[in-house]
């Protein structure tokens, strides 16, 4: 999809690069928001709220672990996802606006599309864990925008010669960026079992 919205890929639909990566952006903070809320809500519900700090940092810490289990593939195992793509389609039978709002908020929402990494389970869990709607609401918001920006790393795609190169290095960034998540989430995992002992 990356391919796809650039300003090249836009001039060429007769759309406006800008409109379609606000609208974009946008949408994957407003999915993000929606899920971890409702997430945040159910924690309240449940009395995920109540719990000590302690044990809901452990509790995190615990699922950042089997995430990376299941990052690594121990053990032959996968991570559970769905094997969908946002519809590419989209992009000619839509306004920008609609399919830029469209994709983000399927992205955003982080488990309609294809889950590469655990990190995104991880999120659902804190916003579960937070107990809270605002709070779940906030990490989602940050994943949302976090999860859009990756958009911006295509904002120089201009003429047709310089997507080739956007592609090898996107596809040259994606084993290092696995494995920055693997070692950001085994970080994580560390910091937050020392915030649950403390």
């Amino acid at each position: 999809m990356l391919g796809s919205i650039t300003p090249l890929g836009e001039r060429g639909r007769n759309r406006r690069w800008g409109i379609t990566v606000t609208t974009y952006v946008i949408g994957s903070v407003f999915g993000g928001v929606a899920i971890a809320g409702a997430l945040g809500w159910l924690g309240t519900v449940i009395g995920l709220g109540e719990l000590s700090v302690a044990v809901r940092l452990g509790v995190l810490a615990a699922a950042v672990v089997i995430g990376i289990v299941f990052d690594l593939h121990l053990g032959g195992l996968r991570l559970p996802t769905i094997h969908r793509q946002v519809n590419e389609d989209w992009m000619v039978r839509y306004r920008s606006w609609v399919y830029g709002l469209g994709f983000g908020v399927q992205l955003g929402l982080g488990i309609v599309t294809i889950v590469t990494t655990s990190a995104i389970y991880a999120m659902l869990v804190a916003a579960t864990l937070s107990g809270s709607a605002a709070a779940g609401a906030l990490i989602g918001g940050v994943f949302g925008f976090v999860r859009a920006a990756i958009v911006f790393t295509v904002a120089g795609v201009k003429r047709p010669e310089q997507l080739g190169k956007a592609d090898v290095l996107l596809r040259r960034w994606d084993w290092w960026t696995w494995r920055a998540a693997v070692g950001v989430s085994g970080a994580l995992s560390v910091a937050l079992t020392v915030g649950a002992v403390r």
